[in-house]
């Protein structure tokens, strides 16, 4: 695992970079159309899945995370999600995909540290929304138990 001031550094670098400007461009356009976006769900779960080792459990946990709240915002179950928040988890998950991106993902080990740097910042930046999904998918299913 990188130390945290090459993370950083990483995830500048990434922030700025011509893919996940790229990324952000498509994601207003995956928001607002349901079938694309289920389309990427499959297709992140799928990539992340894939993923092996316990390395990348934490990884897999988060994307996971990511993808209940789309499913749960495309369906129209979760709404109160801001724009900001959705257009942003949508451009990691863009970037995420793609397998040509700050850090291409074909390079063994360190092919996924700008991945997992932009997700881990994506948890800060949206943490609050994320508490309030958590919150709402937890009495979501504790009222379908009772």
């Amino acid at each position: 695992m990188p130390s945290v001031s090459t993370t950083d550094n990483i995830l500048v670098r990434v922030l700025k970079s011509v893919f996940f400007k790229s990324a952000t461009g498509k994601a207003n356009r995956y928001a607002r159309n349901t079938g694309s976006l289920l389309q990427l769900l499959r297709d992140v779960l799928s990539k992340s899945n894939a993923l092996k080792g316990s390395g990348y459990e934490a990884l897999r946990d988060k994307v996971g995370v990511l993808a209940r709240l789309l499913k749960a915002y495309t369906t129209g179950e979760y709404k109160t999600v801001p724009w900001k928040t959705l257009t942003r988890i949508i451009a990691v998950l863009i970037y995420f995909l793609s397998p040509i991106d700050f850090i291409p993902d074909i390079l063994p080990v360190v092919g996924f540290t700008d991945d997992i740097a932009l997700v881990l910042w994506l948890f800060n930046a949206i943490g609050d929304d994320l508490d309030a999904f958590r919150q709402w998918e937890s009495k979501r299913n504790t009222l379908s138990i009772d």
